[in-house]
């Protein structure tokens, strides 16, 4: 059981809740400062403040004022009307989480809802229950409201849910689950729209895959630097004393701790003087590609436990700006170019391996050249992979189209950019299982020594099998992407990267 309270939620709780059906309730302090800002809310109304969302429209229509008697349906109102997206629905890890965030956010109490609001979110975890959302549709500012829209409707009984991969109405299914649709009250429609959750979802979840990725990339590293005999010089921890980014130290040993013992190695710090690039410059890339990683992860965790609603509620009720994406926006463009420069770097590694004036390896690893083109095609497929993510991280974040009748006149564009960098991760995990199915090809064909690197091979050829001759490998790329993804490869080959 997850207690959520708004200021302590982690990385790890939400992929658990994620990805798994782990059950989730808010503390009984956070229950009671939810109650104290619900109270902080009708005392203004009661004193007849005017509150932004409350008691007047939205966006543009601000300067309308909304009578008593049709406070309720405002808010009801704002969930349906704002329910307007296109596209295939998020996935399901990805609604999960932000059915987590939005209540964490909420459970902080600074939003003026009553504690109904989030246990009902909660019951929807608890219960399975996957509102239909499209994927596209949010500016990233005013939060994401078309995305929230379509999961809080859900909580009234309108809008639509996912059931066996269909996209069903979702009362019939809330009531056989035996969830009561909620009536809202003032204030709390735009409480539950007005938020980062979707953008912040998908950053969570590709700072943990991009995480996972990393580790992975080394250990592919490592295979192409044993199978093409590089030198290790320049993982000398010297250079990285004299230029001291700790991210570069961090993959400077790690690669020395993955190739010790690799007889190709030592060979090739006897022979060679230096490698290209795509070898040498593994820490001052890797490195680097783990700074941005770190600091991207920094942005992630302090969104987690904050409150971005808007107005929110003091001593006084205060419009502002939490409510904009601008930080998660920039943040996911930044990982994303770090990513693609991730597979940029494998791809040319696969490149080195498989030209044989390179390596002085058979050429594309074939046993019988001419007869058989080896892994040529598999080069092909994560020089596509590259292609395509050369065209996602152009940033999101760079533009902005006015919303509202320019009452909403600057936009993150953030839902994009976080919605991109889940596809160029992908694109990554496809490229990195690439780099290993020809590490594994080449340490069959030329042999394997060092302690970490004979697990690498051992474990990949208990799972994948023989690679020999040619084949079909969509098949074994996929696989080999799957072990990445279910990090099990790193059971036995550990890597650090803090």
């Amino acid at each position: 059981m997850i207690i959520i309270n708004g200021d302590a939620l982690t990385l790890d709780q939400v992929i658990r809740v994620a990805d798994g059906l782990e059950k989730v309730s808010v503390s009984r302090g956070a229950v009671e400062r939810i109650m104290a800002s619900r109270r902080r809310i009708e005392k203004a109304m009661e004193e007849g403040s005017v509150i932004y969302g409350v008691n007047t429209g939205f966006g543009d229509l601000i300067n309308v004022r909304i009578e008593k008697e049709r406070i309720v349906s405002l808010q009801e109102n704002l969930l349906k009307s704002h329910s307007s997206g296109y596209g295939a629905p998020v996935e399901k890890r990805v609604v999960r989480a932000m059915i987590l965030l939005r209540a964490n956010s909420l459970a902080k109490g600074y939003s003026g809802v009553r504690p109904e609001i989030v246990e009902a979110l909660l019951e929807l975890l608890n219960k399975d229950v996957i509102p239909f959302i499209p994927e596209k549709g949010s500016v990233g500012s005013s939060g994401d409201l078309s995305p929230l829209a379509h999961l809080a409707s859900v909580l009234i009984g309108e809008g639509k849910v996912l059931d066996g991969g269909k996209i069903v109405d979702s009362l019939p299914l809330l009531t056989a689950k035996g969830i009561r649709p909620v009536k809202l009250d003032a204030k709390e429609g735009i409480s539950l729209i007005n938020g980062t959750s979707y953008m912040l979802s998908n950053l969570a979840i590709a700072v943990e895959d991009a995480e996972n990725l990393i580790k992975h990339s080394l250990i592919s590293a490592a295979m192409i630097f044993h199978l093409l005999g590089a030198t290790e010089r320049a993982l000398d921890p010297r250079l990285f004393r004299v230029r001291p980014y700790e991210e570069h130290a961090i993959v400077a040993r790690e690669m020395r701790n993955l190739i010790k013992g690799s007889k190709r190695i030592q060979e090739g710090t006897i022979n060679r003087v230096q490698d290209a690039y795509s070898l040498r410059c593994v820490p001052t890339v890797l490195g680097s590609v783990l700074q941005t990683f770190n600091f991207v992860k920094n942005i992630a965790k302090r969104e987690l436990n904050s409150a971005t609603d808007n107005p929110l509620v003091f001593d006084q009720v205060i419009s502002g700006c939490n409510f904009h994406g601008e930080p998660l926006a920039l943040a996911s463009d930044y990982l994303g170019i770090a990513m693609t420069e991730l597979g940029n770097i494998a791809e040319r590694q696969i490149f080195r391996a498989l030209d044989s004036t390179l390596s002085g390896l058979k050429p594309f690893l074939a046993e019988n050249p001419g007869e058989e083109s080896g892994l040529m095609i598999a080069q092909y497929v994560a020089a596509a992979l590259c292609n395509e993510n050369k065209v996602l991280s152009y940033p999101a974040s760079a533009d902005t189209i006015p919303t509202s009748a320019n009452q909403e006149d600057h936009n993150s564009m953030g839902a994009t950019s976080s919605r991109k960098l889940l596809r160029i991760i992908e694109n990554v995990q496809g490229i990195v299982a690439i780099e290993m199915l020809v590490g594994l090809r080449g340490m069959q064909m030329y042999g394997v020594s060092g302690e970490e690197l004979e697990k690498v091979f051992s474990y990949l050829r208990e799972e994948v099998g023989d690679v020999a001759g040619d084949r079909e490998t969509t098949s074994i790329i996929a696989r080999i992407s799957e072990l990445i993804r279910s990090g099990k490869m790193l059971e036995r080959v550990h890597v650090r990267i803090n």
